[in-house]
């Protein structure tokens, strides 16, 4: 047996487990498991990766310069406090990487994204997890978790899986009542589905204006390129300083890079995906909350369907693989009586919607 042991913490980290792609018997599914667009990347997008194919074996920049800039023009933000990463997730592990270690103490709510316990045990911290309320964060449950030992917080916002929304003052409050000393790590993945009369700029006021606070944005979901794993962060310059030191030099490639920057400054094709995402997420939920399904109101592109218990979820979830429909299962989340569906096109939902139907009449008649 080998001697070689990894260090502290590592051994406590679960797998993550990401959404289900395929099921038995299914040929063709209806994957709603992943957040992820149904529209796909913006064709000016896909022009771009296959315009930068060719340059494949050279080495791309080493500082995203002309991402950087674009993410700045299209957010009026400064780019040289910009930086981007593997999707949102490897700036997140940037952060926690460089702020906290053994002793230290990362706050996150219950139903945060997971990867935050794992990011925390990754640096040899210990995560603390604080509850929701009614699966919404809870600005005064997060301080009271506060402890001498606290070195970051995390917050989700929009929420996943529950797409509920901490309102703006909510959030300058909870950054205005952490000591200095600890980050607030603003985690916007979901940022653009936000409906526009929440007046949600995702904490670039916040970071702006507090030396505590940095924002995290993703292209893997209303951009539609998960696959190539694209992310970026905006905080100050100081700390922007402290995280270039732990990037790896390149990366991101050549086609990463050309990729997102085309997909960014496609405004007519996400603003068309955003429109056809609100249309479809008030539309599904009105459907599944006239058979008794409710879900709170989402800011995302999926809604969080909730059912009687966890036995309900789980053979309405058996149902829907039956007929190819795959959704996510949240129980790891807290949420045993949840379903996660994304958001597709009419078709999808439609689809989604007369499952459901049907499940309902046959479990409730």
């Amino acid at each position: 047996m080998t001697q070689i042991t990894p260090q502290p913490g590592i051994m406590d980290i679960a797998l993550y487990q990401a959404g289900k792609s395929h099921v038995a018997g299914q040929t063709r599914v209806l994957k709603l498991s992943a957040n992820e667009n149904p529209f796909g990347p913006s064709p000016k997008a896909i022009a771009a990766a296959q315009s930068a194919a060719p340059d494949l074996h050279r080495y791309p920049s080493t500082d995203h310069t002309e991402l950087r800039a674009a993410i700045g023009e299209v957010h009026n933000l400064d780019p040289d406090r910009v930086i981007c990463g593997v999707g949102s997730d490897e700036v997140l592990q940037f952060v926690v990487q460089s702020y906290t270690g053994p002793g230290d103490e990362v706050i996150y709510t219950e139903h945060g994204f997971s990867m935050y316990p794992i990011l925390a045990r990754q640096a040899g911290a210990t995560p603390v997890c604080v509850p929701e309320t009614n699966r919404v964060v809870d600005v005064d449950l997060i301080l009271k978790a506060v402890t001498e030992r606290t070195r970051l917080v995390f917050l989700t916002n929009p929420g996943n899986p529950t797409g509920t929304l901490l309102p703006a003052d909510e959030v300058a409050r909870l950054a205005e009542q952490l000591p200095d000393h600890i980050l607030l790590v603003i985690d916007g993945a979901y940022a653009e589905f936000v409906r526009p009369e929440a007046r949600f700029d995702a904490g670039v006021d916040l970071v702006d204006t507090r030396a505590n606070v940095i924002m995290t944005r993703t292209f893997s979901k209303v951009y539609g390129l998960g696959g190539l794993r694209v992310g970026w962060g905006y905080a100050p310059r100081e700390i922007i300083d402290v995280l270039n030191r732990v990037r790896q030099p390149f990366n991101l490639s050549n086609l990463s890079l050309a990729t997102a920057e085309a997909a960014l400054r496609d405004r007519d094709y996400l603003d068309m995906c955003r429109r056809e995402n609100a249309k479809w997420r008030e539309w599904l939920a009105g459907e599944l909350a006239a058979l008794g399904v409710p879900s709170d109101q989402s800011h995302t592109n999926f809604i969080l369907a909730r059912f009687a218990d966890q036995n309900e979820a789980d053979a309405c979830d058996a149902l829907l693989q039956t007929r190819g429909i795959i959704v996510r299962k949240v129980a790891g989340y807290g949420i045993l009586e949840g379903l996660r569906i994304t958001i597709g096109d009419e078709e999808g939902c439609r689809a989604v919607a007369a499952a459901i139907k049907a499940f309902t009449e046959g479990a409730r008649a």
